[in-house]
């Protein structure tokens, strides 16, 4: 679900910025617990028009605990995708990031108001058709089980394997400037 930071990158990769989380946070035509299911594209009004600067990442969708910002949001052929990065300069943004990498939560959770719907019979009881997205939090317990963080990286563990990855390498090469290591 979540990657652990790389130790080894491609050369010129980028890292991602301290605190970077990503996952989907809607998946297309799956019934949620409370019988809505999502139509593909149901989002796209309000990416137009808001765009992620204007989704608050917010903390189980309490208004008054921002925890950081989307920095990219964009529906493909499973959901919606959302990239952001936890605000870690504040105490819920680093609470938020150390409960994500110690896996004691995972969930992704949608705040909405429904523009168009329609209505469907059996455990599905709404098709959402347009969506007015306002928030998109990070939750305990999801209202669709399956949108979770599948990725919380770029915090000092990596830097650290970086730097350890930069000595051993300065170690061990063949420089006779250098001391060989034991391979």
């Amino acid at each position: 679900m979540r990657s652990v930071p790389a130790v080894g990158r491609a050369p010129g990769a980028r890292e991602p910025p301290a605190g970077f989380v990503s996952g989907y946070a809607s998946l297309f035509d799956r019934t949620d617990l409370s019988g809505d299911r999502i139509r593909p594209g149901a989002f796209a009004r309000a990416l137009r028009e808001r765009g992620a600067a204007g989704v608050r990442m917010l903390w189980q969708h309490d208004p008054s605990r921002p925890i950081g910002v989307w920095t990219r949001l964009v529906e493909d052929e499973r959901g919606l995708l959302a990239e952001g990065r936890l605000a870690l300069d504040t105490a819920q943004g680093r609470e938020a990031f150390a409960l994500l990498r110690a896996q004691a939560l995972d969930g992704l959770s949608i705040g909405f108001r429904t523009r168009a719907s329609r209505p469907l019979r059996g455990a599905a009881r709404r098709l959402l058709l347009d969506i007015d997205l306002l928030e998109i939090s990070i939750v305990t317990f999801p209202m669709q089980e399956a949108a979770r963080v599948r990725e919380a990286r770029g915090d000092l563990l990596s830097r650290f394997a970086s730097a350890a990855r930069r000595i051993a390498e300065a170690t061990c090469s063949n420089s006779p400037k250098e001391i060989p290591c034991r391979r």
